[in-house]
């Protein structure tokens, strides 16, 4: 067989789809971030000018010297032949703004967001370890209200009260700049925190189904110790969420933008930022480089550690699924949760929330103002009430969208794995910038940006179960005597995969709602004067020592919504677990279950 010939059956392999979808994905991405200065409409020149000079004049000469320097009048399709041409050679130009080679900015950056990404890493397995201990030791699960609660907490409100807090009042850590190890505490606690709530409670969500299973009760009667049982247990459970795992730790890296910028860490994220800002061309590209890369080897090893747990059980087809059931929390939970949003949504609907009062300005709450006003005497209850409309219903028409593109590219597992790889290594700050360079900065534009990125961790949870499903015993069973395949994907394959994925897509929704608030929060998303949750955050940031409780109403309300949502989906699952078999088959003749 020739080369050409080995490479062609190659590229039609599963690796091989993946791998094209990934090399794709990536020179789209590279070629939209090359067109940026002209998808924008503004003047790169004028950008570039103002980045290194503010006070120098925009005189016409000036210009032109910039645009001879960066050779603007080529167009942008010389500019990014240059850029990969020299990408091959192992260089990634000059910074437009600085006049500095990219490639040490871009080592710099990621060296220290790597960092921080592991410090917020442990602290995230450490809190998933406090969450998942009590369902181990009492073999039974809980609703997991709390550990969504955790997810839903807004890393950049986080970090503004970790700063306060830990580096302000009390003098423990210092507040800005990266010099030492002590520099990441703070950082790494705020992201750390939600992260570990998310972990927890996909863990916590899956254990209980495999704590059911007849081999636990068996171990248990021969004695075998709790231990060994619960790390088993682990291992049973983990493979469907190790690509969730790697997810994180990509977008611990990438996303930290936000905690970044208040912290003054010069990470990667917070580079990107600063060159996607001042239209710095070159420094720009290779941050976003480095963001693929690192997406491509976490996906990539995700895959294999997956592999490894699963180990000859998915190649042999010797899987047999647990029923999935859901964990109800009592009824009362659920109620008090809708109860208390509900109520200040529809007080808030009843007030104005753009009544500007200067001589309230920062009140405390009292009974005109039930939950104070913000830095310019508005009422926080109004704004809370009117901005539930549009922060809640777009992040669930996101939600929705991600759900439904998910469970189609579940069944597409070597389109999802490369794409995914692609989209989960961009920051939805990196994304929102893009889409707002095309459409202009609006709630529109942010809701396009976070439902491009949204889907991976979705898609990702579905694609491996459809896999396992595929590769279980029961499957086999129902092929061997004449099932259609029609009848194996309605009544089995789809039931075992969208349920415990709507699950995971209403625990996403409150971090969908945070991307959307956290793209407010720099200025891409709802404009002021909107009454929208991250505007609110934003605003309150400056003041938040002085008057908390405008930035603690919005947090409370995205915590209590994500604990409703969690609680919720327990009884919208209606209770019904997966058996492995149906408890009506496809009529077949012995003639047909002989074939």
């Amino acid at each position: 067989m020739t080369l050409v010939a080995r490479l062609s059956k190659a590229m039609w392999t599963p690796g091989g789809r993946a791998g094209l979808t990934r090399l794709g994905c990536l020179v789209a991405v590279l070629a939209t971030v090359g067109l940026l200065p002209w998808l924008s409409g503004r003047d790169p020149a004028l950008t570039v000018l103002r980045a290194r000079s503010a006070e120098q004049e925009a005189t016409e000469e000036a210009l032109t010297a910039i645009r001879e320097d960066l050779g603007l009048g080529a167009g942008p399709l010389s500019l990014l032949g240059n850029w990969a041409s020299g990408l091959l050679r192992g260089d990634l130009g000059t910074s437009w703004v600085s006049g500095t080679d990219v490639l040490p900015s871009v080592v710099a950056g990621l060296q220290v967001s790597l960092s921080l990404m592991g410090a917020a890493l442990v602290l995230a397995l450490l809190i998933t370890c406090a969450l998942v201990a009590p369902v181990l030791i009492r073999a039974r699960g809980s609703a997991g209200s709390f550990a969504a609660m955790l997810a839903a907490l807004p890393e950049f409100l986080l970090a503004t009260l970790a700063l306060l807090v830990g580096g302000v009042w009390l003098g423990w850590l210092p507040t800005s700049g990266w010099i030492g190890p002590q520099y990441m505490v703070l950082p790494a606690l705020a992201l750390g925190i939600p992260a570990g709530g998310l972990l927890g409670r996909l863990v916590a969500d899956a254990l209980p189904a495999v704590l059911d299973e007849r081999w636990v009760e068996l171990w248990r009667g021969a004695g075998v110790r709790q231990a060994r049982i619960s790390a088993a247990a682990l291992r049973r459970v983990l493979p469907p969420l190790v690509p969730q795992f790697g997810m994180v730790a990509v977008g611990l890296t990438g996303g930290a933008v936000a905690v970044e910028v208040v912290f003054a860490v010069p990470g990667i994220g917070r580079t990107a930022l600063g060159a996607a800002k001042s239209q710095d061309l070159p420094l720009l590209q290779g941050s976003v480089l480095a963001l693929l890369t690192l997406g491509l080897v976490a996906g990539a090893l995700a895959a294999l550690v997956r592999r490894r747990l699963l180990g000859p059980a998915l190649r042999d087809a010797g899987l047999t699924l647990p029923a999935a059931r859901p964990v109800r929390a009592h009824p009362a939970v659920p109620v008090a949760l809708a109860a208390v949003l509900l109520t200040c949504i529809g007080w808030g609907l009843a007030r104005d929330p753009y009544a500007v009062d200067t001589t309230a300005r920062l009140q405390a709450p009292s009974w005109a103002y039930p939950l104070g006003t913000d830095g310019l005497g508005r009422d926080v209850l109004a704004r809370l009430g009117h901005g539930a409309a549009s922060t809640v219903g777009t992040a669930a028409a996101v939600c929705l969208v991600s759900l439904l593109l998910a469970l189609a590219l579940g069944f597409l597992p070597s389109v999802a794995a490369g794409s995914s790889d692609i989209a989960n290594a961009l920051p939805p700050v990196i994304v929102g910038i893009l889409v707002a360079a095309a459409a202009g900065p609006g709630t529109g534009g942010a809701a396009l940006a976070v439902a491009l990125i949204s889907w991976p961790p979705l898609a990702a949870h579905a694609a491996a179960l459809v896999q396992e499903v595929r590769a279980s015993t029961f499957l086999h069973a129902q092929r061997a005597i004449g099932a259609t395949p029609l009848w194996i994907l309605t009544r089995h394959v789809l039931p075992s995969v969208t349920a415990p994925v709507a699950r995971h897509a209403l625990l996403r929704l409150p971090g969908i709602a945070l991307a959307l608030a956290s793209l407010g929060f720099l200025g891409l998303g709802a404009q002021p004067p909107a009454p929208e949750w991250g505007l609110l955050l934003d605003e309150s940031r400056a003041y938040v020592e002085r008057a908390p409780w405008a930035a603690l109403a919005p947090a409370v309300a995205l915590a209590v919504m994500a604990g409703l949502a969690v609680s919720l989906a327990a009884y919208a699952e209606g209770g019904a677990a997966r058996t492995p078999f149906p408890k009506k088959s496809p009529k077949v003749s012995l003639k047909e279950a002989a074939r």
